[in-house]
């Protein structure tokens, strides 16, 4: 029953152990001081790498994307607050009214996005970013001033001209400032900040009260606005207007070195020297991007992928997730508040967003796209499976809707979602990319509108059912159409890109001969 002197429990002499003991021990010692110091060497390569400035700048880029996810969640935990008859509302809120107010706000974008990308390209990137917030801000207090319907819905429409400059002009900014060897991982803090947005008002609206929660979100504007006056103007834009020096400074503080350090000033004079070739060029037009075969297939691409992105029911997913909890809570043991829903809702997102802006520098574009566009379609299916099994009075476990719920979340933040961005703002050149960004949107915004709107319909025509069940094939629709016709544009420059789509054999230059390409 009891070990001999000298041995341990299992039989083993302490002697001979004690070594192995010690190795394990300095080994774990070893690992667990490795971890400790990975964050630094992280940092201090972002510090020293010249990356840390543009970090810095996307964030400031995307704060206003952070305060339109605030005001996109805004809606779900202040609902029963705003229907509730002792509430702030001068009167309760009407189902109809909580409709138009999902829907509106995607309305004005389907106009305004060819005035956004319009605006940005005469005005500059910053100058726009800053009308956005000048919107959020509008939004915001009308919303403070009046809670009844006519101000709910009108702060919802203001709120659509920032959306407007959120998604055509925040794309293109990330772009124009990002370093090729981090212009992925920037770019896809695009949705990262929407996610975080609604993750805080969630937060907030289940720990804050009304008043205090309407006064955080008005806030985050107005301080961006008044921060965001320090910002450069993109490079790329200050070269077009001509302004070589200002461009040289923005391009330096940028990538953290001196206005006289020479690959600076390579850099400047190949901006320069495309700006050249792109005055010699006839003005970019619709005309030129349709007659340009090559360009029209970017063109296409760039659709595709966005209109896959926006027409996968994400949405739907999102409204859905209320009565998935409840109908699991039926079987498991899963006791859950609105908010507390809500809240995991977007817990998963922005660890689907944070995948995204860790690993698609890694894995490339095209197959994070394909990948999470099929498990996306393979989470809708499972929702659809469930739904039609358990209307034929069939049990199945509660749990299953839960997880494929969460795992449709989390894909379509981790690449579904964010990828398509990053892929439409590198498949063109300066020339066309604000016309071509101003256009999807304003389709996205148009399928948004039309989804929003048609949901509770299509729903009673169709059964939930059927509706993620179509919603499926949408996505296998788009991993079928990313695997065959997108292009991989990780690190390679607009040339490289539409050989590739030319089906032309071009040989990849070395990272030396590609900086006298172009990366516009």
């Amino acid at each position: 029953m009891f070990a001999k002197k000298g041995t341990t429990h299992s039989g083993y002499d302490a002697p001979l152990i004690q070594p192995v003991i010690e190795v394990v021990i300095q080994a774990e010692t070893e690992s667990a001081a490795m971890l400790a110091v990975l964050p630094l060497r992280w940092l201090d390569r972002i510090k020293h790498g010249g990356l840390a400035n543009q970090f810095f700048m996307a964030l400031m880029v995307t704060i206003p994307v952070l305060n339109f996810g605030m005001l996109m969640g805004w809606q779900s935990p202040m609902t029963p607050i705003l229907q509730d008859p002792g509430g702030p509302a001068p009167e309760p809120i009407t189902d109809e009214t909580i409709s138009w107010m999902a829907s509106i706000t995607f309305f004005p974008p389907i106009f305004c996005g060819f005035l956004v990308g319009d605006l940005a390209d005469r005005w500059g990137r910053k100058l726009t970013t800053l009308l956005t917030s000048l919107m959020l801000v509008i939004s915001w207090v009308i919303t403070l001033i009046s809670l009844r319907p006519w101000a709910l819905i009108a702060s919802r429409a203001v709120a659509g001209l920032a959306c407007a400059g959120c998604y055509v002009v925040t794309p293109l900014y990330l772009k124009e400032i990002a370093s090729d060897n981090v212009r992925g991982a920037l770019g896809s803090l695009f949705i990262l900040s929407q996610n975080l947005g609604y993750l805080v008002v969630y937060v907030a609206g289940d720990v804050l009260s009304f008043t205090a929660v309407m006064w955080l979100c008005t806030a985050v504007p107005v301080i961006h606005m008044i921060a965001f006056f320090a910002m450069p103007e993109t490079p790329v834009f200050l070269v077009k207007q001509g302004k070589f020096k200002e461009a040289r400074a923005a391009l330096a503080w940028l990538r953290n070195t001196s206005v006289e350090d020479k690959n600076l000033e390579e850099a400047v004079q190949q901006l320069e020297r495309e700006e050249e070739v792109a005055k010699s060029m006839k003005k970019a037009s619709w005309k030129s991007l349709v007659q340009n075969k090559t360009t029209f297939k970017a063109f296409r691409i760039s659709l595709n992928v966005m209109l896959s992105q926006e027409t996968c029911g994400y949405l739907v997913v999102l409204m859905y997730a209320g009565s998935i909890f409840e109908q699991a809570s039926e079987s498991i043991s899963l006791k859950l508040s609105p908010n507390k829903q809500t809240i995991v809702v977007g817990v998963i997102q922005l660890l689907g967003s944070i995948v995204a802006s860790c690993i698609v520098e890694k894995t490339g574009r095209k197959w994070l796209l394909a990948s999470t566009s099929f498990m996306t379609g393979l989470s809708m299916l499972a929702l659809g499976a469930w739904f039609y099994v358990t209307s034929l009075s069939v049990w199945l476990p509660g749990w299953l809707p839960v997880l494929a719920m969460c795992l449709c979340i989390f894909a379509d933040a981790a690449g579904y979602q964010p990828v398509p961005y990053v892929i439409t703002s590198e498949l063109f050149s300066f020339q066309h990319r604000g016309m071509v960004t101003s256009f999807v949107s304003s389709v996205d915004a148009l399928s948004d509108f039309l989804q929003t709107k048609a949901y509770d319909p299509l729903l009673k025509l169709l059964g939930i059912h059927w509706v993620f069940i179509m919603f499926s094939m949408v996505c296998f629709l788009g991993t079928f159409y990313t695997v065959l016709y997108v292009p991989e544009t990780k690190d390679r420059t607009i040339e490289e890109i539409y050989a590739i789509l030319e089906r032309k054999k071009k040989k990849r230059k070395d990272p030396e001969a590609g900086k006298q390409t172009s990366r516009l």
